[in-house]
């Protein structure tokens, strides 16, 4: 009866050992003192730094209780950056894939805007929309497009005809074959584009409230940086990870809600 228990358990407790393992040489590290605290803080200096800018009282301690706040812009930026990018690039991507006069007219100017930096559009985006939120989410719809669109015109692509057609027989119309067939049958590709773009919204996030922008947690690493904060810098990542990976969790666990074809993905 105990047989199961243990694969569970290794199942769970695999993906956590890479980081206790880096925590662990982390430590070993500071507590040796070979890299100066001025370039690695100690791990209980994160933890105080952590602790104050989450749960003290603002004004206790710089950027003290500036989570909150910091944690609502970073969220609106990603959200509605990220949102924009799903409108636009998975219709756009699906569509690439079955018909080919559109993968034609479009493959050429994606693929050749896609090789650009996204730090070098970020000049030209402040010209046009100025320092806030507008630039920000420009920056994230931008670059969470691109796995988006390429990932559902390969997946539209790869569906057989053949299903279509079937479809076609047993009286659905085409736009119910879009839904009923197509979608499911390219949801892994879908799913991939999707959880790629959510993860490269966080990284242009950053990018986007490096430019000056009063809040936001890559603002919060950014003036850590002008006043040496080494310690609140790498709570700004670490806080990033985290809800960078919270975020692929639950846009995967949405997804699984919504369609029955993304829940024999998991």
């Amino acid at each position: 009866m105990n047989a199961p228990v243990r694969p569970i358990w290794r199942h769970r407790g695999l993906p956590w050992l890479l980081p206790i393992l880096l925590l662990l040489i982390w430590f070993i590290i500071s507590e040796t003192g070979a890299i100066p605290t001025y370039l690695l803080p100690h791990p209980r200096q994160i933890l105080v730094a952590a602790f104050n800018y989450l749960f003290a009282e603002p004004g206790m301690a710089p950027y003290a209780g500036r989570f909150l706040s910091d944690f609502y812009a970073s969220m609106l930026r990603v959200l509605s950056g990220f949102s924009l990018a799903v409108l636009i690039g998975l219709p756009l991507g699906i569509l690439s894939g079955r018909v080919e006069q559109v993968s034609l007219l479009l493959s050429t100017s994606i693929n050749g805007l896609r090789a650009v930096p996204g730090i070098s559009l970020l000049p030209l985006a402040l010209i046009w929309f100025g320092i806030g939120l507008k630039t920000t989410i420009f920056l994230v719809a931008l670059a969470a497009f691109f796995p988006i669109y390429l990932n559902a015109e390969a997946g539209a692509r790869q569906v057989s005809p053949t299903l279509l057609q079937a479809g076609a027989m047993l009286g659905g119309s085409p736009l119910r074959g879009v839904f009923s067939v197509l979608f499911p049958a390219a949801m892994p590709h879908i799913v991939t584009g999707l959880r790629l773009g959510m993860g490269i919204s966080w990284s242009y996030l950053v990018l986007g409230e490096l430019t000056g922008v009063p809040n936001g947690l890559g603002a919060l690493i950014m003036d850590a940086r002008m006043l040496g904060r080494i310690d609140i810098i790498v709570v700004g990542i670490i806080l990033i990870a985290m809800i960078g990976k919270i975020c692929d969790s639950g846009l995967h666990l949405l997804l699984q809600l919504c369609f029955k074809s993304a829940r024999r993905l998991a």
